[in-house]
């Protein structure tokens, strides 16, 4: 009798258990969700509002200006939120994890739906403040050939995610100023590509404005170019990490 009552007890405090860490781990992605759709309304709202304003009001802003502003707002994010989420915000980024086994494949689809849905947000809450004319569209439209933006897409965004592996990802990496190195990057490239291609890196960025403003010339370009680039740039990088292998070879070596 003793030992079954024992192994009752047991059972029932492993189904606690069980209940509790699958109550928990409902909530934590909960909590990455919101901070991935938070951390990308705000990039949205306070990027693309630069666009706004500086269209609207005689170039006030400038264009060093709003690659300024891109940077700040992505860097401070990664500091606000990054310790929870990670700091994707940008469906290229976490498609990019996935592929380097660094981004569970049953959390793919809910960061880069907190991601659309923020973008759809930002963009929204834009388009109800200001009044958007045609001509200040805060969406990414190629200036040339889509297939010219296409490429400056994936190129700017292999830099992107090359410098996110080394400055936030790699276990070697100075990671207190991995925020600051990934904002210097976002103003670098929209610097160079943003005349060209609006500098995009990230699919959400576009598709939010396409949405809300039913602009969609192009958007293959948004989505596709950045997909392409972010994986090539996390690969590529993931050659320069150091495997058992070339740490025998070290060790060998040295002896």
């Amino acid at each position: 009798m003793i030992d079954d009552a024992e192994s009752q007890i047991s059972t029932m405090e492993r189904g606690n258990i069980i209940l509790n860490v699958s109550s928990n781990s409902k909530i934590n992605l909960a909590q990455k969700m919101l901070a991935e759709f938070i951390g990308t309304f705000c990039i949205i709202f306070i990027g693309c509002g630069s666009v706004v304003v500086n269209k609207l009001y005689g170039g006030i802003v400038t264009f060093p200006g709003i690659c300024v502003t891109w940077g700040l707002i992505v860097m401070t994010m990664i500091y606000t939120v990054g310790h929870v989420s990670g700091a994707h915000f940008n469906p290229a980024v976490t498609i990019s994890l996935y592929l380097l086994g660094l981004c569970p494949s049953e959390e793919v689809a809910f960061y880069i739906l907190s991601q659309v849905l923020g973008s759809l947000f930002g963009s929204g809450t834009l388009t109800m403040i200001f009044s958007v004319t045609p001509e200040a569209y805060f969406g990414t439209m190629p200036s040339g050939s889509a297939i010219q933006s296409f490429v400056v897409e994936i190129i700017i965004t292999f830099i992107l995610m090359f410098i996110v592996s080394g400055a936030t990802i790699d276990h070697r990496a100075i990671k207190k100023q991995g925020g600051i190195v990934v904002g210097m990057t976002i103003i670098m490239n929209v610097f160079v590509a943003g005349p060209i291609s609006g500098a995009s890196m990230n699919p959400a960025r576009s598709l939010g404005p396409a949405i809300v403003k039913l602009k969609f010339k192009a958007i293959w370009v948004y989505i596709c170019g950045p997909i392409i680039g972010a994986a090539m740039g996390g690969l590529v990088y993931k050659l320069l990490k150091p495997t058992d292998k070339s740490f025998r070879d070290i060790l060998k070596r040295s002896g």
